[in-house]
């Protein structure tokens, strides 16, 4: 179990299990690779940062993560891991789960549209290292994601 504490002051505990929360997780994020290289997506507002997003309406999260991975990339896994769940207490929505996945890209299809985001990115080498850029999302400086990359190395 890891705890850290995100960029809005809210408690994150990190478990790399499935069903490691009472709350079902409603959102996913999915860690990707793409031949050797990281794949992320760009948001226009946020900067770079790994796919994700909230399940739909009658979705696993197993298929909310190929849903968002391939939206907001054109990605398309050759596998698809379960690597864990993390919980953000927020103090002002209430608490929710992610369900974060490890992804092998086995394609990337060209897509006119990647929906909230500007398409895939590619990133080379050690993520870890690039993370506190100014070109990276929030999303990716909370200690979740590092921890993760962190944990796939083993």
């Amino acid at each position: 179990m890891y705890r850290f504490t995100d960029l809005n002051g809210n408690p994150v505990t990190l478990i790399f299990e499935k069903n490691a929360f009472s709350i079902e997780p409603q959102h996913v994020l999915v860690l990707a690779r793409y031949r050797g290289n990281w794949l992320l997506t760009r948001h226009p507002k946020r900067g770079l940062e790994f796919p994700g997003g909230k399940r739909e309406a009658g979705e696993t999260v197993r298929e909310a993560a190929r849903r968002e991975l391939y939206e907001e990339t054109g990605g398309i896994p050759e596998n698809l891991q379960y690597i864990g769940e993390y919980c953000v207490d927020d103090r002002v929505r209430g608490p929710f789960v992610k369900a974060v996945f490890y992804a092998d890209i086995g394609r990337l299809e060209t897509k006119h549209d990647y929906l909230e985001t500007d398409g895939p990115v590619l990133v080379e080498g050690d993520l870890v290292e690039k993370l506190q850029s100014p070109s990276f999302s929030f999303l990716m400086k909370d200690g979740v994601v590092e921890t993760a990359l962190r944990h796939l190395e083993k």
